[in-house]
């Protein structure tokens, strides 16, 4: 059975998309990203929350964002902090490290 991974950032714009792609091959693990701002490409709503096992935000902020505006649909998920700041392209080398460093240790 599959991990549902989901992964959040302001605008689903650099990061989470690009966190999303990276994690797409990994094996038994579905992987979608979202935004938390009114203006994302991809907007959050609680149905991407009921299919996610694991969720990811970038920043502290989002977190909570998330616990004061999602608050019924996290019950019992969890929910890490990467602390990753929005200085990155989509899919920049670094970026792309820096997710791979901090991400798969919560795969495993």
């Amino acid at each position: 059975m599959s991990r549902h991974v989901l992964f959040l950032c302001s605008q689903n714009r650099l990061r989470s998309p690009t966190a999303e792609q990276v994690f797409a091959d990994w094996p038994g693990i579905e992987t979608a990203s979202a935004g938390l701002l009114a203006d994302a490409d991809e907007l959050l709503g609680p149905e991407l929350l009921e299919w996610a096992d694991l969720v990811f935000v970038m920043e502290r902020a989002h977190r909570t964002r998330l616990s004061a505006r999602f608050a019924p649909w996290l019950n019992g998920k969890r929910v890490v902090c990467l602390d990753i700041p929005d200085d990155y392209d989509y899919m920049d080398p670094a970026l792309v490290e820096l997710l791979k460093r901090k991400v798969s240790p919560h795969l495993r």
